[in-house]
């Protein structure tokens, strides 16, 4: 007997759950309409319309239905589960003509609406003056089913349209008519796939003779091996004396505290659509290569020619007599088409054609690339050639070299003294190092400041046209992937890859 050891889930079969999940693929349906080809989109959201409608009526209650015949007794163990006076109970023509149901807990309206009991056949166990031994069954909706034999069409039509829509079958039968072909051959038979959902309670057990019950007891169980039932339980009750009612509202409780079949049912279908998707998402996360757009922008950096200014900086300044600085150059379409390209390669790894082509379309053309790239680089100045306190410097201390080689030799010729023209003589070569020193260090961080700006500029058209563009696409990607219940990792935070 399985009734107690429902199937276990990742995930909790609530209704909060599953329309968190239901929002999830309708969402990535929505932002994917060019991605997930109509075929299969249409199709899926006619099947997320249905479990929405199924969601609407609620999945967090348990249907129990008591099904049973004529005289079996089922209104009377009815209302002596549910500790009310509420089913019809005949004396004279046991007959139940219409479903009665008891709910514990949340309102049941919209799902007793949708399994036909009349509103006034309703009641609902939420009173304050309830017992707090009634919280334990709250979700559960009890279902007093018409008879499977009787004479009236309509009621074997709820029968019929009951048994599937039931979370756990519960089939009363009595002594004098367990063994009921109409029972047998018209439904347990047919039921095998349904065993854990499905107890048999054998009544009016207090009418037997001492010994009477387990000859009976073992028939049941023989009739329903033959009808391919071998994991059913089967318990002797009477819903008048009480026995083994204590038992039936333990395993009503224990189911309660699990899933609902409409809960399953609905996880089910779910699983059915998601798996459907599937082929349109790729199997894996796909995170770039953060040194992907660093590569790129260095590649259209040296297509303009910028690589080759940014040099000619740092040696033509450093000169005495500085030459003529390199000057930047539209990059050629080729070398651009061709680096992206490579970016669309490396980045697109792994995804299906379809996505491979929407990340193709949202970033800018090799054209649109080459221009914008070339606008940037053309749009940091270059710097001066001189830079006066430093060319002063230079002259200042050229001068004094002269002036103290000239007056040292002069002094020398004459006998003099040249302590005062050495002095003038090593002040100037101090001030023409300096300046020399000055004149390098400026052109080392013209240098830099200039390939700083190239780069901060030709990262700004790569994040602009390339990476932004697509991180819309593969953020996209990653919802239908997180829908579909893809693992992917933790999205990076904000700034270029």
């Amino acid at each position: 007997m399985t009734l107690e050891s429902p199937v276990s889930h990742a995930e909790p079969l609530d209704a909060v759950h599953l329309e968190a999940r239901l929002a999830r693929l309708r969402a990535a349906l929505d932002v994917c309409p060019a991605e997930v080809p109509a075929s299969l989109a249409i199709p899926a959201r006619q099947a997320l319309d249905e479990v929405g409608e199924r969601l609407a009526l609620g999945v967090d209650h348990t249907v129990v239905a008591l099904f049973g015949g004529t005289g079996s007794g089922k209104s009377s163990l009815f209302n002596a589960l549910t500790q009310l006076q509420f089913a019809d109970v005949g004396a004279r023509r046991p007959t139940t003509s219409q479903a009665a149901a008891c709910s514990w807990g949340d309102d049941a309206n919209a799902l007793l609406d949708f399994l036909g009991v009349d509103r006034e056949r309703r009641i609902r166990r939420e009173s304050l003056l309830d017992a707090s031994d009634q919280d334990e069954l709250a979700g559960l909706v009890l279902l007093d089913v018409p008879d499977y034999d009787s004479v009236t069409t309509a009621h074997a039509l709820q029968v019929d349209r009951l048994v599937p829509l039931a979370d756990i079958l519960v089939w009363v039968v009595d002594p004098q008519k367990y063994a009921d072909a109409a029972l047998h051959e018209g439904y347990l038979r047919g039921l095998g796939a349904r065993q854990e959902d499905m107890l048999i309670l054998v009544n009016q057990i207090d009418t037997l003779p001492a010994g009477g019950a387990a000859t009976l007891l073992k028939d049941v169980r023989g009739l329903l091996t033959a009808d391919g039932l071998h994991d059913v339980q089967v318990l002797p009750v009477s819903a008048v004396r009480g026995d083994n009612l204590g038992r039936v509202r333990q395993i009503l409780c224990d189911r309660v505290a699990h899933e609902s079949n409409a809960a399953r049912t609905a996880s089910a279908e779910l699983d059915a659509i998601t798996a459907r998707l599937r082929p349109t998402a790729a199997s894996e996360a796909i995170v770039p290569n953060p040194a992907v757009a660093q590569e790129t922008a260095a590649s259209l950096i040296r297509a303009s020619g910028a690589q080759a200014v940014e040099d000619s900086v740092r040696t033509g300044l450093a000169r005495t007599l500085p030459r003529a600085l390199a000057r930047p150059e539209p990059p050629s379409r080729t070398v651009v088409a061709a680096a992206r390209t490579t970016w669309l390669r490396q980045v697109t790894d792994g995804l299906p054609p379809v996505w491979l082509r929407s990340v193709e379309n949202a970033v800018a053309a090799p054209e649109t690339l080459a221009a914008q790239t070339a606008e940037a680089v053309g749009s940091v100045s270059l710097p001066g050639h001189r830079a006066p306190v430093v060319e002063l410097t230079w002259w200042g201390g050229l001068v004094l070299v002269l002036v103290g080689i000239i007056w040292g030799a002069a002094a020398a010729v004459g006998g003099g003294r040249v302590i005062l023209p050495a002095v003038v003589l090593a002040l100037g070569v101090l001030l023409v190092v300096a300046a020399m020193t000055l004149r390098r260090s400026r052109a080392r961080e013209e240098a830099r400041r200039y390939g700083a700006q190239v780069r901060t500029r030709v990262g700004s058209v790569v994040a602009r046209g390339l990476t932004s563009p697509a991180d819309g696409v593969l953020g996209r990607h990653r919802q239908l992937q997180e829908a579909l219940g893809i693992k992917v990792r933790p999205e990076r935070g904000p700034g270029p890859w």
